[in-house]
């Protein structure tokens, strides 16, 4: 069977997003807005999408998380972890959001003169909104429409993003050195630690960001060792 490529991730999206956005779309029109809202648009920030957000997130692990552990029987936690960080992470959380039309949505939902607060275009093209406006959503509709209907949307709005998670090993030296340049930061590599014979050796490897470490993994090989340290480092870092 060939590689799911993002492309194809792209497609079965659009599909996937059908149920969660019908519970979107028959929201209360106050949890609508509430989801759509920037704080920097309003004076109480608790009025903002940011608390759906918080809700939103652990909704969605939530849904995930019971999916893929009916899924994947045969899978042990660890690697269950990894399938759920990669499913949810916030790469995975813009791609639904924009399958689900969420940058239009909020162009429709902007005030006509934001004042002092962060214009739409820019919000659109920044990196954290999309994916926390996505939860909100998803914070909403657990409000208005249970737990139920809404895990059962969103493991199929997530559907194709866990099916890649599965199939795929994410690269996370270079998928951090993605997120971090986006923040104008690097990333370095050192050797902690080795042990055992040189035919059998075990590296120890630091991921390094000014000066802390964000990161640690352990490998036979230093590629190895620095791989498993970068997907510490991702999920630390928010990836």
């Amino acid at each position: 069977m060939p590689e799911p490529t993002d492309a194809t991730v792209g497609e079965e999206l659009k599909a996937a997003v059908g149920p969660l956005s019908e519970l979107i779309e028959a929201l209360p029109e106050d949890l609508g807005r509430q989801a759509l809202t920037h704080p920097s648009w309003v004076d109480n920030r608790s009025t903002s999408y940011e608390r759906l957000a918080l809700l939103g997130d652990s909704v969605l692990g939530l849904a995930v998380a019971s999916e893929l552990f009916a899924r994947f029987s045969e899978q042990d936690s660890g690697r269950l972890t990894k399938i759920l960080n990669q499913s949810v992470s916030g790469s995975s959380c813009a791609e639904v959001g924009r399958a689900l039309g969420v940058p239009e949505q909020l162009r429709e939902s902007a005030p006509a003169d934001t004042g002092a607060g962060i214009p739409v275009e820019v919000l659109i093209g920044a990196e954290r909104p999309l994916p926390e406006i996505t939860e909100a959503l998803i914070g909403a509709c657990f409000l208005a429409h249970g737990f139920e209907p809404t895990a059962s949307a969103v493991a199929a709005a997530f559907g194709p993003q866990i099916e890649f998670a599965a199939r795929t090993r994410v690269d996370f030296k270079s998928a951090l050195q993605e997120l971090l340049a986006r923040r104008g930061a690097r990333i370095s590599y050192e050797v902690i630690g080795e042990a055992g014979p040189p035919h059998d050796r075990t590296f120890e490897v630091a991921a390094m960001l000014d000066g802390e470490q964000v990161g640690r993994g352990e490998g036979r090989s230093k590629k190895l060792a620095e791989q498993a340290a970068a997907e510490e480092a991702f999920e630390r870092l928010g990836g």
